[in-house]
């Protein structure tokens, strides 16, 4: 289930909340009981693969814009 984080305007206090997407624009209360809140924007890190190892450099080409060797 999705994590949505949100911020009270009354009392500064930050939370998040675990609902369904569905749900994704829902008010919200604070743990403090109050009601003006904002859902604020997440940013989601995913690293690795789907093996769960380093990541390759993909191999051949050459240097330039387009990757064939004919810019420099």
């Amino acid at each position: 289930m999705p994590r949505y984080d949100f911020r009270c305007r009354s009392c500064g206090a930050t939370f998040e909340l675990r609902r369904p997407m569905s749900q994704s624009g829902a008010p919200a209360v604070c743990p403090e009981g109050h009601e003006d809140t904002v859902k604020l924007l997440s940013t989601v890190a995913v690293t690795g693969t789907a093996s769960g190892g380093a990541a390759a450099a993909p191999s051949g080409g050459g240097g330039g814009c387009c990757g064939g060797g004919c810019c420099g």
